[in-house]
């Protein structure tokens, strides 16, 4: 699978969750095992009127659709990974006026469990948040035909 497929298979499967369209998510790059989210700054996700500053709820379904979402990058077939367990540490607020990127990438993938680290940023190397995630492999059998073929085109 090349990198537009995989980018237009990311941002398929991002438009069928209400929260991360809602956020206004954007796939900005991907690769065989990662893939770059972008959270755009807006009005309706401060969570400090006083400083702008970006709720961390929306930050953290950026980070958990950027390590949802990288399986897509990883397997050669779709399938459903459900999130086993996610723990987000911030560093620091995110600098309002300003998107923030996901930066989630495999790093072990096997039979039954694919594990994700993830990284929230605005400038390489200020990083506001890291994350790792364990996600379930169910098996593309067990995803619905019509949800695999929604994402995937009808290609598999």
């Amino acid at each position: 699978m090349n990198d537009e497929t995989r980018i237009d298979r990311v941002n398929r499967f991002v438009n069928t969750l209400n929260q991360a369209r809602e956020l206004g998510l954007v796939t900005r790059d991907a690769g065989e095992g990662y893939l770059v989210l972008e959270l755009p700054y807006s009005e309706h996700i401060i969570g400090n009127p006083d400083t702008g500053a970006i709720h961390g709820g929306a930050i953290t379904t950026l980070m958990d659709t950027a390590s949802g979402s990288v399986m897509i990058c990883a397997l050669d077939h779709f399938e459903l990974c459900p999130t086993l367990d996610l723990r987000v540490d911030y560093m620091h607020p995110a600098e309002p006026g300003k998107p923030v990127f996901a930066r989630a990438e495999t790093y072990k993938v096997t039979p039954n469990i694919i594990f994700t680290r993830c990284e929230g940023y605005q400038e390489e190397g200020n990083t506001i948040a890291n994350c790792v995630g364990t996600f379930m492999r169910i098996g593309q059998n067990a995803t619905p035909k019509s949800y695999r073929d929604l994402i995937t085109g009808g290609a598999e």
